[in-house]
């Protein structure tokens, strides 16, 4: 098996996820049992600047050591090729989609390898949540198409955790909530969440999002109503509300939590990039806010119905999303492909700052 040349990697100071750095070091010697993927493309998006805020808490920086206490490697999802295997059904040129560094190779110890994959069986990684553990095979996903691979891998993070919310608040009938008022409404999991509850007709949507993304948000025709954040006294205080929060911001939880009150059935948590602290008790009315996370629906799910289905059930909805997303004639995402380690750099700090164009997708292509 043959060693990459060097190995190229972004790294990520943990606490302060915009500062990051790129080096280059001789990679590891071979070892029986082991693959060396070549990363090919990844997405940056601020769910992978929430998978670095949380990287102690919820061990997203175990899952690639850097050797280094300071600094991290912020967690992507994309495709890759195999450059060189010692595994049996795990050929080199087949490609593969999953959770990597932002780096120019990841050296991987596949197990469970079946038609549809393996599972990296690194020991570091044998106590991680095993849903990140996963490479799939392209040419045995039904979800794949090549012509699709960037919106694929922009969307499918995102939209598992869309399509899992979704469904957790219908299969908790909404906690008795009449309308769900999404916080941080244009972001893609945001609305990624709206597209799947567009049948339950009886749940009013409503999108609080900034006045300068109002219009882009409007354009999405996924919500019933689209309100800045100013106009939140204007909301109907009356109905069970359930707040779907994606912004993380403590001054408008209060002012959510103050204005609907005892209407205020339920707060979930989903995520921030911009707001990237734990849930902090704060002195206000109505109920404790609960962090959501998309793996225990997951189980949940897998035991309800079995893996198949779960996986039948995804496929249909992410593709109908990305077709979505993708409609030429009115698209809800335009992809931006951006080369190298250095424009990575470029775009980490910009998407930290909040600096982004709602509308926009960003690839980061390694080749």
């Amino acid at each position: 098996m043959n060693n990459p040349a060097l190995l190229t990697r972004l790294l990520t100071r943990k606490n302060a996820l915009n500062h990051t750095r790129v080096d280059q070091q001789q990679p590891a010697g071979d070892t029986p049992g082991e693959a060396v993927l070549k990363i090919r493309r990844v997405a940056v998006t601020t769910n992978n600047i929430t998978y670095a805020a949380f990287g102690d808490a919820m061990q997203y920086w175990d899952f690639f050591p850097t050797g280094e206490a300071d600094w991290g490697h912020m967690p992507v999802w994309g495709f890759a090729d195999v450059e060189s295997s010692s595994v049996p059904g795990v050929q080199v040129g087949e490609r593969f989609y999953g959770y990597f560094p932002l780096a120019s190779h990841l050296r991987v110890r596949p197990e469970r390898v079946t038609q549809r994959g393996f599972y990296d069986g690194a020991a570091h990684r044998k106590a991680l949540t095993s849903a990140y553990n996963q490479y799939m095979r392209c040419s045995a996903d039904a979800a794949y198409r090549a012509e699709d691979e960037n919106y694929q891998m922009l969307v499918r993070p995102l939209f598992i955790t869309s399509f899992m919310l979704a469904d957790f608040l219908q299969d908790n009938a909404f906690f008795g909530a009449r309308q769900l008022v999404f916080s941080s409404a244009s972001s893609k999991t945001a609305y990624g969440t709206a597209f799947c509850l567009e049948a339950f007709a009886q749940v009013r949507r409503i999108a609080l999002t900034s006045a300068r993304n109002k219009r882009f948000v409007e354009a999405l025709g996924c919500y019933g109503e689209v309100a800045s954040y100013e106009e939140l006294p204007k909301q109907d205080r009356g109905t069970p509300t359930l707040y779907v929060d994606f912004s993380g911001d403590e001054g408008l939880r209060m002012a959510v939590h103050t204005h609907f009150g005892d209407s205020l059935v339920y707060d979930c948590y989903a995520g921030s990039a911009q707001n990237t602290q734990f849930l902090r008790p704060l002195d206000m009315p109505g109920p404790e806010p609960k962090f959501y996370f998309a793996p225990v629906q997951i189980r949940k799910r897998n035991a309800d119905w079995g893996h198949a289905v779960v996986n039948q059930r995804f496929n249909e909805a992410q593709l109908a999303f990305i077709r979505r997303v993708s409609d030429t004639r009115d698209p809800w995402m335009q992809v931006r492909e951006h080369r190298g380690f250095e424009a990575a750099q470029a775009l980490i700090d910009d998407m930290h700052g909040g600096r982004m164009d709602p509308l926009e997708g960003h690839v980061v292509v390694l080749d």
